[in-house]
């Protein structure tokens, strides 16, 4: 089978390269999957860079979340042969993978490959950290790198329970089209100072900040904020830590706490991680949800598809298919 894989951390763009190996053979409880559409996030760009929460054991392949179809289910009948699942596994650009069958999910009848591969990462995020947030109805949250995937699934899931969302970009273009989508403030942060343009037009400050970016944007992000108020970080798209205004954090009574999606999920009871995923895939289902992709493209042609990934001003997911 084919797979993208890297034998030591880097730049995708130096580091990455398709080879031939082995069909991987299912151990007991795990289930073989044909993968068929895989998405690429800012974890897997990290995972590559030796960045991320996880180490990568060397050589690995890249990716931890895609779609697929059961090859062969498992003795216990838990999956069988021909269902399509989504699951998350370390490395899921390769052709095919092996996962306890307990970890992947059927996706639900109607949902395409294309929003299935998506599913799990950026919306269990953003209905997790909207949990934790603590907003309610009428408060003002802020999400930097608003146009990015997450920032548009977090932006529609707040919207649906009544909370104002700003949002930060980079390219005038992704203001009205943000706006389109409900957002009630978008401010292009390469062009004005968001620390004194959100309390100006929030009455005093955002409630919480979602940052994704972290660096100089996070801080004046952090700035923006309302006293006591809690910024929420989950990303370090900017590959820079945040400098904080100790002053501020004291005098205006702020939180600065950190999300990562596998500790929430790891914390939070069977029960009410069965409901975020109703919930979840109920929000995915429905007509006027808004899943943007921006190009899809074979897996051999992973340093195309990276190329679009790093194209500035993408709108839209970027998927290796097969």
């Amino acid at each position: 089978m084919q797979e993208v894989i890297f034998e030591k951390t880097g730049l995708p763009s130096e580091v990455l390269e398709l080879k031939e190996s082995p069909m991987p053979q299912p151990k007991e409880g795990q289930v073989l999957i044909k993968v068929t559409a895989r998405n690429i996030n800012p974890s897997d760009i990290m995972f590559i860079r030796g960045m991320y929460g996880i180490t990568p054991v060397l050589p690995s392949s890249a990716g931890f979340e895609a779609a697929g179809v059961v090859e062969k289910g498992d003795a216990g009948g838990i999956l069988k042969e021909g269902t399509r699942v989504m699951f998350s596994a370390i490395g899921t650009w390769k052709e095919y993978v092996c996962v306890p069958a307990s970890l992947a999910i059927p996706i639900p009848e109607g949902m395409p490959d294309e929003v299935a591969c998506q599913a799990f990462v950026n919306p269990m995020t953003a209905y997790g950290m909207l949990e934790k947030s603590g907003l309610k109805e009428g408060d003002w949250l802020l999400i930097t790198a608003g146009a990015s995937a997450f920032g548009k699934f977090a932006l529609q899931m707040a919207k649906e329970r009544g909370i104002k969302v700003a949002a930060t970009v980079r390219h005038d273009d992704q203001i009205e089209y943000l706006e389109k989508m409900g957002a009630d403030l978008v401010i292009n942060s390469e062009k004005e100072k968001i620390q004194k343009v959100l309390p100006e037009k929030t009455d005093g400050g955002v409630h919480v900040v979602f940052d994704a970016v972290g660096g100089t944007l996070g801080a004046k992000a952090l700035a923006s904020l309302r006293p006591k108020g809690k910024m929420m970080v989950f990303g370090a798209l900017s590959l820079e830590n945040m400098p904080v205004n100790s002053g501020l954090m004291i005098f205006n009574n702020l939180q600065i706490e950190g999300f990562w999606l596998s500790t929430w999920m790891d914390e939070t009871d069977p029960k009410t991680r069965g409901q975020a995923f109703l919930k979840v895939f109920g929000f995915l289902m429905k007509d006027d949800s808004k899943i943007d992709i921006a190009g899809k493209f074979p897996l051999a042609a992973f340093k195309e598809a990276l190329n679009s990934y790093e194209m500035p001003g993408r709108n839209g997911k970027i998927l290796l298919v097969s």
